[in-house]
């Protein structure tokens, strides 16, 4: 049952302050650093792993490599790494929504980490049906997940104006990309040369040390982050179930069908995913268009942000591929050596994150030197950016796929590269996404804005799964050929709208 901390209450659950900081921060923000920190550990070591193991002792597994994997096809492989990306973004939405109307974000981020922790421990159990369960527990925990702890982080600070605010998201995020750089060094290394399951064991023991330090933390917590803002009626709360148990029912009838009358294949559960992945967001963006509430400005900017959506989902589309289009060819195509000594394919992983941690504090100095000079880009023009570099990094990748015939293998060099050109593109759009969607979102709907951005993720996700499960083979030249066409002609007609744009968000240049 849901509740909410009354003002007493509140007062009861104030931080104990004993001086200390946190990097100059409240002692709260060491709490959810560390528990972010295992969190993303957790996440990005199973999915350093997920794509080899499908393929493992399958066809296009590499032929010396460990097996005790689902045999899968790379095609496969790709389609249900990203549908399950892909559930990570859209259940952010409800996550964000299970915060503010049941349990309060404090509540919901530790459900969220032992949901993700079960789902880490099924995926450490030998068998289909307990590795989609688990996989399918992970991508639920981590939509509660994802939706509230950055919540909980702006609750340190007394408000917007607070100038340690984006000093304080900034050492959050480096949690996250040092639990991303550290998971596939570890948990890939005993996944991939020891045991499968024992590295899925590993990543639920990370996230077992997140909720630990989260549970332990909790009283240097801001106590907003225990209330609930808007809670359920009872009405609501029953209205609520009522249409839960209702869906579940039809679905519960519909896949027993589908199995009683051996019908059952893996597409009947990825195909509808992904279509309800393109759905979702096309539904939201059309139902705000459509509101007649919004003036002819915001009709405009909405008409303009609808373009930028799907630019973005063009970006992430290709960007995601990383994990698995990427990840399959670093397996079987790349050399797994440096100066003679080994390593598994999944360290390939981390070469992202260590690229944001090298190359964000060079892009946030160069903006900074461009805005002295008043020559810094746009929002606009750094969107187009992002584009063009996405689709290059796949231009890019044309060569060593062609180089890697025959049995060939290629250098490191080659993915590290790619990856490198990826991360300048995500610096160059991340932040700028986030920036045009709060100027652009109609006022009704600026809450609700920031997690639709987040649903270009899914949408670009769901059509590579689609893609996948239609059977087009994305580790083809020609369709990296397109999908990098694709990208560097949506940067392109960006760029065009680069002059209109300035006006409709009101800047200098």
């Amino acid at each position: 049952m849901a509740s909410s901390l009354t003002k007493d209450a509140a007062s009861r659950g104030t931080p104990q302050d004993s001086g200390k900081t946190f990097f100059g921060h409240p002692r709260g923000l060491a709490t959810l650093f560390m528990t972010e920190m295992w969190e993303r550990f957790s996440f990005y070591g199973m999915r350093a792993l997920l794509v080899v193991y499908l393929i493992s002792g399958g066809p296009d597994a590499k032929p010396d490599a460990q097996g005790g994997g689902l045999g899968m096809t790379a095609v496969n492989a790709t389609a249900i790494y990203s549908v399950y990306l892909a559930m990570v973004y859209l259940l952010a939405m409800p996550g964000g929504w299970f915060g503010d109307r049941v349990w309060g974000p404090r509540k919901t981020v530790a459900i969220a980490a032992s949901i993700i922790m079960t789902g880490h421990l099924a995926l450490a159990i030998p068998g289909q049906g307990a590795f989609f369960a688990g996989l399918a527990l992970v991508a639920l925990g981590s939509g509660l997940l994802k939706a509230n702890i950055s919540t909980m982080v702006g609750h340190l600070y007394k408000g917007p104006d607070d100038p340690r605010r984006d000093g304080g998201f900034t050492v959050f995020y480096m949690g996250i990309n040092i639990g991303a750089f550290a998971a596939p060094l570890v948990i890939g290394t005993v996944g991939q040369q020891v045991n499968w399951h024992l590295g899925f064991a590993l990543a639920a023991v990370g996230m077992a040390l997140g909720l630990i330090q989260f549970l332990i933390g909790t009283r240097h917590l801001d106590p907003r982050s225990s209330v609930v803002p808007t809670p359920l009626s009872v009405q609501e709360r029953k209205e609520w179930l009522r249409r839960g148990l209702m869906w579940l029912a039809i679905a519960a009838v519909f896949y027993g069908i589908v199995v009683g009358t051996g019908h059952w294949t893996l597409n009947w559960a990825l195909v509808p995913i992904a279509i309800l992945g393109l759905v979702i967001p096309t539904g939201v963006l059309l139902r705000i268009k459509r509101d007649k509430d919004l003036s002819a400005t915001e009709q405009t900017r909405m008409s303009g942000y609808i373009w930028f959506f799907v630019a973005a989902a063009v970006f992430w589309m290709i960007y995601d591929q990383g994990g698995s289009t990427m990840a399959a060819f670093a397996e079987t195509k790349t050399d797994d050596n440096v100066l003679g000594m080994h390593f598994p394919s999944s360290w390939f992983q981390s070469v992202n994150p260590l690229w944001v941690m090298a190359l964000a504090p060079v892009f946030a100095w160069m903006w900074v030197a461009l805005a002295r000079r008043n020559r810094e880009p746009n929002t606009t023009v750094k969107f187009a950016m992002a584009l063009v570099l996405i689709g290059a990094s796949f231009f890019v990748f044309i060569v060593p796929m062609g180089m890697a015939g025959g049995g060939t293998t290629v250098s490191p060099l080659w993915l590290i590269s790619i990856y490198m050109m990826q991360t300048m593109g995500e610096l160059c759009l991340s932040p700028v996404g986030l920036s045009v969607t709060t100027k652009m979102a109609p006022a009704k709907y600026a809450s609700q804005m920031m997690g639709v951005w987040f649903l270009a993720v899914t949408a670009g996700d769901c059509t590579t799964s689609l893609l996948s499960i239609g059977g087009v083979d994305l580790s083809g030249r020609g369709i990296i050929a397109m999908e990098a066409t694709l990208a560097v002609l949506a940067g392109f007609a960006v760029w065009m709208y680069r002059k209109r744009m300035v006006q409709v968000l009101g800047e200098k240049h």
